[in-house]
């Protein structure tokens, strides 16, 4: 499992015109990307790190501020360049193994009392973001 994190000071999740999921002040916008093997072991790992990672303002975490995070669907996390021009994404899982994996981080998040938004899985997706810092950070587990 993959995740890339970006502080942020707001984010949002548009499908077909219309928001979805949004955060309206400072948090953290995760992008997740599951692969064939992944399971509760990195959703945990995955969900841990989101919560605790001290990437916020003065060295502090999301769960420490209470801040928003605003999780969304990236299969494309998994995406191979490195060959040809055309990326390749054999090594993403598909949606219906991937989709339920997702469910489990925000909800692993959830139970940590954060407040969570998300994206639509499967969908055609507009995310608009002011990074702030800027800081992003790759994660795997």
């Amino acid at each position: 499992m993959r995740a890339v994190l970006q502080r942020v000071t707001r984010a949002s999740v548009t499908v077909d015109g219309e928001v979805v999921g949004a955060i309206d002040r400072p948090g953290v916008l995760a992008l997740v990307g599951v692969t064939h093997d992944d399971g509760p072991e990195q959703v945990a790992a995955i969900a841990r790190k989101i919560a605790d990672l001290r990437i916020l303002r003065d060295e502090r975490s999301v769960l420490d501020e209470g801040a928003p995070v605003l999780v969304v669907s990236q299969f494309t996390l998994y995406g191979d360049a490195r060959k040809g021009r055309r990326p390749t994404w054999q090594a993403a899982a598909p949606g219906t193994v991937a989709e339920p994996l997702v469910d489990q981080v925000v909800t692993a998040l959830r139970e940590r009392g954060l407040e969570v938004a998300t994206g639509r899985f499967g969908a055609d997706m507009a995310v608009e973001l002011v990074n702030d810092g800027p800081v992003t950070l790759l994660l795997e587990a």
